[in-house]
């Protein structure tokens, strides 16, 4: 009965069309033409839409099913909304939040990211995410848990959420093969993977053949040196740009403060420093010269200070620039 109905009303307002056309100047059978166009074009729309095959992937032991093509996302953590502009989805995001250690996006991806409206700045707030609209979630893992965003209640809000959260390459190359199938783009994720492997290697070659150099990685001082363990992401890169991170014995941890002493111990031969907002790349790099005990290392002696911005050393698509900015770092005199 329902089909009967629906058959009639499509009829009936054909036929009203028709007549509403007959002052137009058009013919009886244009008319017929166009009409049947506009219904041919909405049911190729609707066989699109529901072209989409519900997907499911592994996120770090979390199965994740996406039923519809996500068309409103948001990106929390700089690393992960500048994935989204390299990959060419920043139109489908709505709010990411902008870390306030954050030094801004790539040059290549600065116009559009800068498109990307502005969710909170720090990380996101539960009241902000619940009430965004958002259908995906694509955010780095600290920003998940505990009295701030839960995955399960976010998933009764009808938003799924998928957590970055890649210790080596292998995986991150994972997260972003997902994040092509999940929006149909599996050819530009795949490009994009090819493109950052080609890269590394590329340094690898350069560098392969000189012994590892002794990597402190600073963060910031205080009572101590807040520095990276072995988990860390940024361990992997320092090691693939021809670097040994001095403090990789520690398995546990990804982030650890270390005493100063230690640090003159092992004697690294350069220092890492993550460049963001407070405190400064020069209040850093004045602190290290000041201190009693970094002061007595040979590199500090001889300057040898890397920069780098924090959202490069996370997961994320990064991976090739960042190595290649490290090992330009460790070994200036292969890239004179």
């Amino acid at each position: 009965m329902k089909k009967r109905y629906l058959a009639a009303g499509a009829a009936l307002m054909l036929t009203a069309g028709l007549l509403a056309g007959c002052g137009s100047g058009e013919q009886p059978e244009e008319r017929r033409d166009a009409a049947q166009d506009n219904i041919q074009d909405n049911a190729d729309h609707g066989d699109q839409a529901a072209a989409y095959a519900p997907v499911t992937v592994d996120n770090y032991g979390r199965e994740v099913t996406v039923e519809d093509k996500p068309s409103k996302v948001l990106t929390l953590g700089p690393n992960a909304s500048e994935l989204f502009v390299a990959l060419g989805l920043s139109d489908l995001v709505i709010g990411n939040s902008l870390d306030n250690h954050s030094r801004g996006a790539l040059p290549e991806y600065e116009e559009a990211y800068a498109r990307i409206p502005e969710l909170t700045y720090g990380s996101a707030t539960r009241e902000a995410v619940v009430t965004s609209g958002a259908d995906f979630i694509y955010g780095i893992d600290w920003e998940f848990g505990g009295d701030a965003l839960d995955v399960e209640e976010l998933a009764g809000l009808g938003m799924t959420t998928y957590m970055n959260s890649a210790s080596t390459l292998e995986e991150m190359y994972g997260e972003i093969r997902d994040l092509g199938r999940i929006f149909e783009i599996e050819g530009e994720a795949e490009a994009f993977v090819a493109d950052q492997q080609a890269r590394i290697a590329a340094v690898q070659e350069q560098v392969g053949q000189r012994e590892a150099i002794d990597v402190l990685v600073y963060d910031s001082g205080g009572d101590g040196v807040f520095t990276a363990g072995a988990p860390n992401f940024e361990t992997l890169l320092i090691e693939l740009a021809g670097g040994r991170n001095v403090f990789d014995d520690i398995e546990d941890q990804q982030w650890t403060t270390v005493s100063y002493e230690e640090v003159l111990r092992r004697q690294p031969e350069v220092i890492v420093i993550h460049d963001y907002d407070a405190p400064s790349l020069e209040q850093k790099i004045a602190d290290i010269q000041a201190d009693p005990a970094l002061s007595q290392l040979a590199a500090v002696q001889a300057e040898r200070f890397v920069p780098i911005s924090l959202e490069s050393v996370l997961p994320g698509g990064r991976m090739a620039y960042t190595v290649e900015s490290l090992a330009r770092g460790f070994y200036p005199e292969l890239y004179q």
